[in-house]
């Protein structure tokens, strides 16, 4: 088969600190990690002007807005961070929560796209992404099967390449609310292939994701899952990290191909005990 895609998702948890970021590149890296992803917004137009006024407390002051506008890396910080990932040799692309975002983005040579799970009913931003035709990860939490509908039927009149991404959008969320038997309900329905970003602590059910078929992975990454943030705790840590990509790898090669066939150290155990 061929070999699981994991995907390292920085998202936010730099903490709109540029150091934090290339930390968590050069950790996903040396893990063996195919891609990190970030996360792109244009906070006026994401957010709304009473939102953004209301109160949130936070190392960047006390309202919405401030909050938002800390964690928001601008163009000198995505141009490090396209210098660092070719330096590090790994590939980077971003979820963009708006169209000026996804524009944004069109100055890098990015392979890859990705819809978020909050924005899989945004149809103006799916038209925008699938009308680019690059390989597109569609997250798929907080949605109902006929919402996705909705959303594999833009990129397919676009002709865009996509992958299903099974998902539940709770941080951390609870292993019995993984369902991951619907990773082969999507397979069936849609015929393509489908990945597994999860938000569990811990490596146990994306391994099990990967038994069952996934063909991508993604999974919050962190320095440390106690530092300030939303998405911290349903992150894992480098070390964490590290090992999961080693059992995914290792688990790529129990699965074999399906093929009932008797490898030369089981014929010499057939030779023994057969005769």
């Amino acid at each position: 088969m061929s070999n699981v895609f994991v995907i390292a998702e920085i998202g936010i948890n730099h903490n709109g600190d540029i150091n934090i970021a290339k930390r968590l590149i050069n950790g996903a890296a040396v893990a063996g990690c195919d891609a990190v992803k970030f996360q792109k917004r244009t906070i006026n137009l994401v957010y709304s002007k009473e939102y953004l006024e209301s109160f949130r407390e936070s190392p960047w002051g006390t309202t919405q807005k401030q909050q938002k506008e800390g964690l928001e890396f601008g163009k000198a910080e995505y141009d490090e961070i396209d210098r660092y990932c070719n330096e590090k040799q790994i590939k980077w692309f971003a979820s963009a929560w708006d169209i000026e975002s996804q524009k944004f983005l069109r100055q890098y040579n990015l392979r890859y796209n990705k819809i978020a799970s909050a924005m899989l009913i945004n149809k103006e931003l799916l038209n925008e992404v699938a009308r680019e035709g690059k390989y597109t990860y569609i997250s798929t939490g907080m949605s109902t099967l006929e919402e996705i509908d909705q959303a594999i039927k833009i990129f397919r009149e676009h002709k865009c390449p996509f992958e299903i991404m099974h998902c539940n959008s709770t941080y951390p969320m609870k292993n019995e609310d993984a369902n991951l038997k619907m990773i082969i309900t999507l397979k069936e329905r849609y015929g393509c292939n489908i990945g597994y970003s999860g938000h569990e602590v811990g490596r146990v059910i994306s391994l099990s994701a990967v038994a069952m078929g996934a063909t991508s992975i993604e999974r919050h990454i962190t320095l440390d899952r106690t530092m300030y943030g939303s998405d911290q705790a349903a992150s894992i840590e480098i070390s964490d990290l590290t090992r999961l990509v080693m059992d995914i790898r290792t688990i790529e090669n129990a699965l074999g191909t399906g093929e009932k066939i008797l490898s030369k150290d089981e014929e010499e155990v057939r030779k023994k005990l057969r005769g």
